[in-house]
């Protein structure tokens, strides 16, 4: 049985800069790292909608934006010159009614005080800046100036994976199908073909599968996969100025090139587990739900043509809807980076960094995870975000 000091289960974005950290934080042990889907033709990563924002109701989740927004500046200095990721700094326009004019408020001062470049407009003021916009029903919108957009999740992925490849990691083609534990400690992980990875360490970077994960080491993670349609439609105007605008249903849009695309009428309090099979985008909830929403929000749109559009899965924190972060109070060498909730790849960097120096230096230095840890699931105290889009 091979052994290596830390296993990471999960290759995609999160994984990914688990195992890049801990190298860059200067960890020389071995480092195996687990992904069934290579080409992550699958993956939540490369099948979200790739977005970057601060408008966020908790400041730790704030701040872990802020350390990728961080990196993004820094990107060719860190990955290399010709390092790109297209970042498009658009901006968000996350839009209020009446009944949700307080929380935006709240929120609003939480950003601000958090250092954001978010300003808060009534519907006239909007209206003024973005005349594309119909404001009935809205009360006010809080907007990103700078540091909020939308990038090339393929590109920033790829990026951690080429880096990767210099640091001597052990990629390893493979399903992770059973977890071996005696008491508190796991001891290793069977892969699908039936070999075992004995681990020092455990990380749990499985995006939708989280739960399951946790699951073969005995361990309640309440993360279940939820599928996220997107669809991709054309309009006889495009507005350069559009930021990823969110209207108060939930329902969001954004330019992308000489289309755009639109999402979020799910309704998450009354799904169940989703099918990770099923990668079918959901093409009646655009007809009902998106597209009449759309048109009522921005008028242009009361005349689009369907271009197509994907379906992905990503990680629900059933619990909170916030991210998972740190290790099992009592299985110390089993840690989690799950439950996201739909912002796990603009966090990404963020938790890998604070994994790398909980593993390196055995506390959070610049990126403090606390707040995240296990412990609240485990005390039955939630840790809520407000603003999950």
């Amino acid at each position: 049985m091979r052994h290596h000091d830390i296993v990471i289960i999960g290759g995609g974005i999160v994984g990914s800069a688990v195992a890049w950290s801990l190298r860059r934080e200067g960890f020389v042990g071995t480092i195996a790292l687990i992904e069934p889907d290579p080409g992550f033709a699958r993956a939540a990563t490369t099948l979200s909608c790739a977005s970057i924002r601060q408008q966020f109701s908790a400041p730790e989740n704030i701040r872990l934006s802020q350390h990728t927004l961080r990196l993004f500046r820094e990107l060719k200095t860190v990955f290399g010159a010709e390092a790109d990721i297209a970042f498009r700094e658009k901006g968000y326009l996350v839009l209020a009614s009446a009944a949700g004019h307080a929380r935006l408020v709240a929120n609003h001062r939480t950003q601000r005080a958090a250092g954001a470049d978010i300003v808060l407009e009534d519907a006239a003021a909007l209206s003024v800046r973005f005349p594309w916009l119909a404001t009935d029903g809205i009360a006010a919108g809080a907007y990103g100036r700078t540091g909020e957009g939308w990038f090339d999740a393929h590109a920033l992925l790829m990026l951690y994976r080429k880096a990767l490849k210099g640091m001597t990691v052990d990629f390893v083609t493979e399903t992770v199908t059973g977890i071996a534990r005696a008491g508190d400690r796991i001891e290793a992980v069977t892969l699908g073909d039936g070999s075992r990875l004995g681990a020092g360490l455990v990380v749990n970077a499985a995006g939708a599968s989280a739960g399951r994960v946790a699951a073969l080491a005995g361990l309640a993670l309440p993360v279940e996969p939820r599928k996220r349609s997107v669809f991709v439609f054309e309009a006889r105007q495009r507005f350069d100025d559009m930021p990823l605008t969110v209207d108060p249903s939930g329902v969001y849009v954004r330019p992308e090139g000489s289309v755009f695309i639109a999402g979020g009428a799910e309704q998450a309090a009354s799904e169940g587990p989703a099918d990770t099979a099923d990668f079918e985008p959901d093409w009646p909830l655009f007809e009902a739900v998106v597209w009449p929403t759309l048109a009522a929000r921005v008028p242009a749109f009361e005349a689009v043509r369907p271009a197509g559009g994907w379906a992905g899965h990503y990680e629900y924190n059933t619990f909170d809807q916030n991210a998972v972060v740190g290790p099992h109070p009592e299985v110390g060498n089993f840690l989690f980076a799950n439950g996201f909730s739909g912002h796990g790849l603009q966090q990404a960097p963020a938790v890998g960094q604070a994994l790398a120096e909980l593993v390196v230096h055995g506390a959070y230095r610049s990126v403090d995870c606390s707040a995240f840890g296990y412990g609240r699931i485990a005390e039955n105290r939630p840790f809520r975000e407000l603003n999950v889009i």
